[in-house]
C-alpha cells in the first residue's frame, strides 16, 4: 500500500507501506519522511502521531483484519528519511526506540539521500 501523497502534512493514521521481509519474516510498516527535519515541537509532535497510528495497527487488530497472514510474526517499523535527522530529532527517535521494544517492535531508520553539507571549505 503506497500513500500517493508521501509530502502531505497531516499523514497520520496512514501507513505508507505494510510488507513482509522474506529473509527474516518480520512485518515491516514503512514510514515516509522525504522533508528536512526542522525538528519543531510541531513536527515532533506529528511524528509521535504517526508513531502511535502505527503501533496501534500493529497491536490494535487492524493488521489482523487487513493482513491475517502477517499476525503473530516478529514487527519493525522502518523510517526512511530524505535527510539525517537533526540532534533533536534523533534523541527524540532514541525515547521512541525505547517505547518501541517494551513492545517488542523494532524500529529501524534509513537515510535515503543524505547529500554533503553545502559550506565550502577554502
Amino acid at each position: 500500500m503506497e500513500n500517493p501523497n508521501p509530502e502531505a502534512k497531516d499523514r497520520t493514521g496512514v501507513i505508507d507501506v505494510i510488507a513482509e521481509n522474506p529473509k527474516t519474516g518480520e512485518v515491516v510498516l514503512v514510514m515516509n519522511e522525504p522533508n528536512e527535519w526542522v525538528s519543531s515541537d510541531e513536527e515532533l509532535l506529528a511524528l509521535q502521531e504517526r508513531f502511535n497510528s502505527y503501533v496501534s495497527f500493529l497491536l490494535d487488530g487492524e493488521l489482523a483484519e487487513v493482513h491475517p497472514e502477517l499476525v503473530g510474526k516478529p514487527a519493525r517499523i522502518e523510517l526512511r528519511c530524505g535527510q539525517m535527522p537533526d540532534a533533536r530529532a534523533l534523541e527524540f527517535l532514541g525515547l521512541i526506540h525505547d517505547q518501541l521494544a517494551f513492545q517488542e517492535i523494532k524500529l529501524e531508520v534509513i537515510v535515503t539521500n543524505d547529500p554533503p553539507s553545502q559550506k565550502a571549505t577554502k
